[in-house]
């Protein structure tokens, strides 16, 4: 049976396209230009005005003068380390406190929830959690960047409100047939719960890959540096000269350092870039399910 679409609801469809169509090309064209921008050639890039719609020329030396600093290879090695070890103590912390918060015979979880959601909202302050992190001996190691961000507690409500909309008979049956409460969240919830697990990975492996100001706080070797934090030493300093002694022959140096930090940004970019596609379907199903029934 065809349902009929009158004129009104027609008009309100191809406007409600355009408008999103609108909203995309504004999301997407920033990324566009940097794109364009760092393989373009250097003189015609600093001469342009307006909308960049394309490369001006073609030349990848930008890319090739970024990886030839010493310190991006050792940053995208870092920041990879704090992704996969930052991100996996992530699933298990928030997992595991979600799973007991969301239990109707743990008798203090709404006492639990209200301590937990309060940290939420009023912190320490940086100078304490300075303090925390010296006295524990993290300063200046890698684990500075992953332990005191152990769990977030707005994704830990997320995982929870999911673990409540799961059917209390499935676990009921498994208590019945011996399993324990770990046997319940491996065997039972957990398979469960794959979109919101994926919503967490991505949540949390995102914020990892774009942290630099926990690094720029507690870090003061440069070998443990993350990516974010290098490239954010290459688009405030202006200390490229090292980089661009070759790509520079005969052309002013700015506009060659401006096509660096083009170049520089893309390559932090590009691999959230290509692992997104692949958790989009669970994003938006997670998220959903998460937010909306309890």
């Amino acid at each position: 049976m065809r349902i009929k679409i009158g004129v009104g609801e027609h008009i309100f469809n191809i406007c409600n396209k355009c408008i999103m169509f609108a909203y995309m090309l504004i999301t997407l064209y920033p990324l566009l230009y940097v794109a364009f921008a760092s393989v373009s050639r250097p003189e015609l890039m600093v001469q342009h005005r307006g909308l960049l719609l394309g490369p001006l020329g073609f030349t990848t030396g930008a890319y090739a003068m970024v990886f030839r600093n010493p310190m991006i290879p050792q940053g995208y090695l870092n920041t990879l380390f704090y992704v996969l070890a930052g991100t996996l103590l992530n699933l298990v912390m928030t997992t595991m406190a979600a799973f007991i918060l969301s239990r109707r015979q743990f008798m203090i979880r709404d006492v639990m929830m209200m301590i937990i959601v309060f940290t939420m909202f009023f912190s320490g302050g940086l100078i304490p959690n300075y303090i925390i992190v010296r006295s524990l001996n993290l300063y200046n190691t890698r684990w500075a960047l992953i332990f005191p961000v152990a769990m977030g507690t707005y994704n830990m409500i997320i995982m929870r409100t999911f673990f409540l909309s799961l059917p209390d008979s499935m676990e009921e049956s498994a208590k019945i047939d011996g399993a324990n409460d770990f046997l319940v969240l491996i065997r039972i919830i957990l398979p469960l719960s794959m979109p919101i697990v994926a919503v967490m990975i991505l949540f949390y492996g995102v914020g990892h890959w774009n942290a630099w100001f926990n690094a720029m706080i507690y870090l003061r070797n440069r070998d443990y540096y993350p990516l974010q934090l290098i490239l954010r030493e290459i688009l405030i300093q202006s200390s490229t000269e090292n980089m661009m002694t070759d790509l520079a022959a005969g052309v002013d140096r700015e506009p060659v350092s401006e096509i660096i930090k083009y170049a520089t940004i893309m390559v932090a970019t590009i691999p959230i870039l290509f692992v997104y596609p692949f958790l989009q379907k669970y994003f938006v199903k997670g998220v959903m399910i998460g937010a909306i029934k309890g």
